[in-house]
């Protein structure tokens, strides 16, 4: 069987990638980081995606990215609200955390190591980002070719391939997609400042998006908001 390391916030792009990841025959090594982001309460979805999604294994690594801060998800900054979509689509939110991405496939790298995978899926999005730019195609071909030229078993002749299923499609396309692979959304967390009950706050970037791509795909959101 084909393994694979799927990247796991415990959102609805990457239990989606996760889904894509399984029906494409893979066997799933679930990967999340607990780097110190304010919306915590994702792991807990995570694990419970992985579980119920049939990974052979879910890993949590632990690092702290607040101390490089520089992001509302890693500091005290305020989380933006009820920006517009103009807003998302042409500018860096204060949601975006230094290198972020950079970091998490470089994790994702080295445990594909450790298991023998050549893959890595991550739910990364270039129409519905919000602005992000490590979710842009150029930054995971860079990657890729990066993990071929930096891994012990790319020199050896293993073939590392970046998986973003989810790239080119809208937010709706996206929950059609999970919906048709069986993902339950009602165990995802898409908030950037849910509350201590952890219910998603409604106006944050990602919950914006969230929203419009249920009513769009004509799908019930089965979000619990404040």
């Amino acid at each position: 069987m084909k393994h694979a390391v799927v990247l796991l916030s415990g959102g609805l792009d990457s239990a989606t990638a996760f889904a894509v990841a399984k029906a494409e025959g893979f066997a799933v090594h679930a990967l999340s980081a607990d780097y110190g982001q304010r919306h915590r309460v994702e792991l807990e979805r995570a694990a419970a995606i992985a579980k119920t999604m049939g990974a052979i294994e879910h890993r949590i690594v632990k690092l702290d990215l607040r101390q490089i801060g520089g992001s509302a998800l890693t500091s005290d900054l305020a989380v933006p609200k009820d920006r517009s979509t103009d807003d998302m689509n042409h500018c860096i939110p204060a949601t975006y955390v230094p290198a972020r991405n950079t970091i998490l496939l470089g994790l994702a790298l080295g445990y594909a190591e450790t298991v023998g995978a050549c893959d890595l899926f991550i739910g990364a999005n270039v129409l519905d980002y919000s602005g992000y730019p490590d979710c842009r195609p150029e930054f995971l071909t860079a990657f890729e070719n990066l993990a071929n030229l930096a891994t012990k078993a790319g020199v050896e002749g293993a073939r590392f391939r970046v998986h973003a299923p989810l790239l080119k499609m809208t937010k709706a396309e996206i929950i059609r997609e999970g919906v048709g692979l069986g993902v339950d959304y009602s165990r995802t967390l898409s908030c950037y400042d849910p509350d201590a009950a952890g219910r998603a706050c409604g106006r944050c970037d990602s919950c914006q998006l969230r929203r419009k791509g249920f009513a769009e795909a004509g799908v019930p959101d089965p979000t619990v908001y404040v």
